[in-house]
């Protein structure tokens, strides 16, 4: 077995690289929340110049199928297979979340060391968000991969692996951003349905969701500062090149604003978006 197909390496971005080949679920949530464990407890070393095998697929089960983002039904939250439906679908976002994180460690060497230490931090957090989901799957009677899922966040992962300036400005700043601004309806509404448990995992995911995006942020603000090109301008160019189509306001401002955005880039991401700028 390859040293990359383990989870007992002792560099950081070589374990990184072994818990985003890894296949089984619960076995890759595990094993993120142990790399931080390693890494806290010094047991992992951090070669940051190393250049890794890249990765076209992350490891993933069988299930759930894959299917294009319009092949994905629809359903009320109205019923218990309702919640269960839209619960797994952030089950798989928060897998899929594990996986960009640790191909963001793996896949661009030559960072500085916090960089990689703030995507193992955000691996761990994503790792327990899905733990935390598949668990009240469960008790909604369900598992991951009882519903079809589709491969959106790792497709924008594929289209920014040449360029870690591009993965930080339309993986989080875009992609993951977009639950800040989704997310606190959807808790009104389970709660309105009286169901407290899945609204309060909502609301863990949703106070950690802001400090990861502006993780992007930051990494995003300082590869702009060392290749010399202006942030925002370069942001918005990106999402108009590559994005326009995920954008969909209106934009829960206060969050992006704790996220790393400015009013001027919110603004002129509301008129990509189609929405008046406030």
């Amino acid at each position: 077995m390859p040293p990359e197909a383990t989870f007992s390496a002792g560099e950081l971005r070589r374990a990184a690289l072994a818990v985003l080949l890894a296949g089984d679920p619960l076995e890759k949530s595990a094993a993120a929340g142990a790399l931080v464990s390693d890494w806290q407890a010094g047991r992992l070393s951090l070669d940051a110049q190393r250049a890794l095998e890249p990765v076209d697929a992350p490891g993933r089960p069988a299930r759930p199928e894959l299917v294009p983002v319009r092949q994905v039904p629809h359903r009320g939250l109205g019923s218990a297979e309702g919640r269960a439906a839209f619960l797994h679908a952030i089950a798989h976002i928060e897998f899929n979340a594990i996986n960009l994180a640790t191909d963001a460690m793996a896949r661009f060497p030559g960072m500085p060391e916090d960089y990689y230490t703030d995507w193992l931090s955000v691996a761990g957090d994503e790792a327990r968000h899905f733990t935390m989901l598949v668990k009240r799957l469960a008790e909604l009677g369900y598992a991951y991969g009882d519903f079809v899922a589709h491969n959106g966040l790792w497709d924008m992962a594929a289209k920014t692996a040449h360029s870690c300036l591009a993965r930080m400005a339309l993986v989080p700043r875009v992609l993951e951003a977009r639950g800040l601004d989704v997310t606190p309806g959807m808790i009104e509404r389970l709660r309105g349905l009286g169901d407290e448990a899945s609204a309060s995992i909502l609301e863990v995911i949703l106070a950690e969701e802001i400090g990861h995006v502006a993780v992007g942020s930051r990494w995003f603000g300082w590869l702009c500062a060392q290749q010399g090109v202006p942030p925002r301008r370069t942001f918005i160019g990106l999402v108009r090149e590559h994005a326009r189509g995920a954008l969909r306001g209106p934009f829960n401002r206060p969050a992006r604003r704790d996220a790393g955005f400015d009013d001027d880039e919110l603004d002129q991401l509301e008129v990509l978006a189609g929405a008046p700028a406030r």
